[in-house]
């Protein structure tokens, strides 16, 4: 480093209350930073399958040709859906239920809850 350089700051991991249902508990990581880039890869495509959707309806396009982008883009959405539940099952359920306690139970709750969202969509 040269003499005039800043050092840059120290950057903490954790996370309090961010993502957990606002329970402040901090974590090293979630389980999907593995896969992040990937996810976000995803997240863009969907994004861009979006935006193409406007356009199609803006270009009054084929109702059939629609409904089948839109079927395209709900597949899309439900595998990353269905990514992250595995990820979250993998990582933060099975730490908390070697950890035990009402941290594992509440981490089950959620996990049960979230399935049940995703059921319902």
């Amino acid at each position: 480093m040269s003499p005039d350089a800043t050092p840059a700051p120290a950057v903490d991991t954790t996370t309090a209350g961010e993502g957990d249902g606002g329970g402040g508990r901090a974590h090293a990581h979630h389980g999907y930073i593995a896969d992040k880039t990937a996810y976000l890869k995803r997240l863009k495509r969907i994004e861009g399958q979006a935006r193409g959707l406007q356009n199609m309806v803006d270009d009054e396009k084929y109702c059939i040709d629609i409904l089948t982008q839109i079927s395209a883009m709900t597949s899309a959405l439900e595998s990353v859906a269905l990514g992250l539940l595995n990820d979250h099952l993998n990582h933060c359920v099975v730490e908390a239920v070697a950890e035990g306690g009402p941290v594992a139970e509440q981490k089950l709750k959620e996990a049960t809850d979230a399935i049940a969202r995703l059921v319902r969509s």
